[in-house]
């Protein structure tokens, strides 16, 4: 086992010091684990031992079970706890990954006695959780950081006095969702004699702070992949480690915008046996694609599954339970599938759109190739973007080129055969291409990533929109509309819904609005701002100085609601509103 697996060393769990119990042998044993990976032969031992370990590994090098191991060994050498004496927590970014641990936690758990685990998630009633909290006690907290702040704030009867350990899973990515308040109010509330591990795959400054604020003198952790060749000159002084998996074949396509959409079809077609993750910048975007790739001719016998974070806790847990039960399929996605998800038979991935932050890209392209299996990936970038290539390469990420497709299917037409077809598809298109412009101006790397060079008229073509939408950037002419050829004699107004319920109810709108403007119309118009006489009486500087403030007024005004949108303030519908992009659907 260990001669044909790279990612395995040749020490048995069995030979581990200090030893481990048996009834845990005997569970690493039935789980078909006898040999270590590198992280879990370095860590396992050390947090055994009463060390503290801030863990920085390869995605996929099987950091759960380094710290769900040793975690239960402690456990099982303390006293007996009461119902309501926490011994261990552990804390990490997302819901799925959160039940994902516990699952995998639950047979080594299982061989403890009279020990209760609790697996605490938002998106459900709180008061669920502390009326089970009540009735059976909870001696292990698995959960993400809000509820587990939450559950902390509401319930006094929870005793930390024995509290023996406390794990932080994807601690980087913990901090980088802002949940710095709740996890230095989760700490404050533990004794300071305990045991702490923080587990990523990127340590960040910020992680340093809080290992410094957390841990006792920590022992630092950090395995990394075997070099890859490239087989050209800039091979040559490469450093001497990858930070993705030693299996992984990464590479980078380049490809104008507009043919971003066909390349990805064609991608699809070739992958049609296996299993596939697309990731997408945004919620909107996964909405969309997962909404019009079915209408293509050629993807139609696919399954395609979206998964984002702005769908609902069960219809999530449904999509990924789906995805990971099948042999091949599509997963559509944002970066909420990014991280520690452990989804068996990953073939490959596809970053159709380069993630915000750099450190996200490491943690997309580790769901494939884990624990020493082989795996492909493939990022889109458009010529403008190239860059990203090197600044990757300096960060130990090495890629090689793909060519792009001679014989990638023009799907476009199709998508707006579609759109004509379903008001539904037009109005998807409209709020993910808009989404997509917001989210590029957020871009970490905004120095390769530059928003005012984006081009949205090819953008607009790869997403078959029938017509550019009179957003900011249109209207002022701030973006490159060049390249889109609008759909003649085509009234976006007269498009139906498919659904003849919205459809109806879209008439009866139309209606009020109607009935609304007539009722302005009679009405006198009391303007506020200035008379036409006035205006003319301005010189043509001052008028030029009134409409530029006015324009930046906003693109303010609207950058405002795009952070209160990010920040869950607001939703969709409500952006689409404010910002006007309603009137266009």
């Amino acid at each position: 086992m260990a001669a044909t697996n790279k990612a395995l060393t040749t020490t048995r769990f069995s030979d581990l010091k200090p030893p481990l119990s048996q009834p845990v042998l005997e569970a690493l044993t039935n789980g078909g684990f006898d040999f270590c990976t590198p992280v879990q032969a370095a860590t396992i031992p050390l947090l055994c031992s009463h060390k503290d370990v801030a863990v920085d590994a390869a995605t996929g090098s099987g950091k759960t079970l380094a710290f769900v191991v040793p975690l239960v060994e402690i456990i099982r050498r303390s006293s007996p706890p009461k119902p309501h004496q926490v011994m261990g927590i552990v804390i990490s970014p997302t819901r799925e990954l959160s039940s994902q641990i516990f699952h995998v936690a639950q047979p080594f758990i299982s061989t403890l006695p009279n020990i209760k685990p609790m697996l605490l998630l938002g998106g459900a009633e709180v008061k669920t959780d502390m009326k089970k909290i009540e009735e059976e006690g909870a001696n292990l907290l698995i959960g993400t950081p809000g509820r587990l702040f939450d559950i902390m704030e509401r319930m006094d009867m929870l005793d930390f006095r024995n509290f023996e350990v406390l794990i932080l899973d994807e601690a980087d990515r913990l901090l980088d969702m802002g949940f710095q308040r709740q996890i230095n109010s989760i700490i404050s509330r533990l004794p300071k004699l305990r045991r702490t591990g923080l587990f990523s795959a990127t340590q960040t400054e910020a992680v340093e702070e809080l290992s410094k604020a957390g841990l006792r003198n920590p022992v630092r952790v950090e395995v990394r992949a075997e070099a890859k060749s490239l087989n050209d000159s800039t091979s040559t002084g490469q450093l001497a480690s990858s930070r993705t998996p030693a299996g992984l074949q990464d590479e980078y396509l380049v490809c104008e915008t507009d043919k971003k959409s066909s390349q990805l079809a064609d991608l699809l077609i070739r992958n049609k046996s296996n299993k596939v993750i697309i990731y997408f910048m945004t919620c909107a975007c996964v909405d969309y694609w997962g909404l019009v790739l079915p209408h293509i001719s050629s993807l139609k016998k696919l399954s395609l599954i979206p998964l984002h974070g702005k769908m609902k806790q069960a219809a999530r847990e449904k999509a990924l339970s789906t995805f990971t039960s099948l042999s091949s399929g599509i997963l559509l996605c944002t970066d909420v599938a990014a991280r520690g998800l452990d989804i068996p038979g990953v073939d490959c991935i596809i970053q159709y759109d380069p993630p915000q932050d750099p450190d996200v890209f490491v943690h997309r392209v580790g769901r494939t190739a884990r624990l020493g299996r082989q795996g492909h990936a493939i990022i889109f970038l458009s010529p403008k973007e190239e860059a990203y290539v090197d600044f990757l390469r300096i960060r130990r990420i090495p890629l090689e080129a793909r060519e792009c497709s001679d014989e990638a299917p023009d799907i476009v037409p199709e998508i707006r055969l579609a759109a004509k077809k379903d008001r539904d598809v037009m109005e998807k298109g409209i709020r993910a291409f808009v989404s997509y412009i917001r989210a590029y101006k957020e871009h970490n790397c905004s120095y390769i990533f530059r928003w005012k060079e984006l081009e949205i008229g090819k953008l607009g073509m790869g997403y078959g929109l029938l017509q550019l939408p009179s957003v900011p950037e249109v209207k002022h002419h701030s973006l490159s509309t060049e390249s889109f050829i609008p759909v003649k004699d085509i009234n976006l107004e007269e498009i139906k819904y498919k659904d003849k319920s919205r459809e109806k109810q879209r008439k009866k709108n139309l209606e009020a609005k109607k009935a609304i403007k007539q009722q302005e119309v009679r009405k006198p118009k009391r303007d506020s701002s200035l008379s036409k006489a006035e205006m003319k009486k301005q010189t043509a500087k001052k008028r030029r100085a009134t409409q530029t403030a006015e324009d930046d007024d906003e693109m303010a005004k609207e950058y405002r609601l795009l952070k209160k949108l990010k920040k869950g303030t607001i939703d969709e519908t409500e952006f689409a509103k404010l910002t006007g992009i309603e009137d266009l659907l």
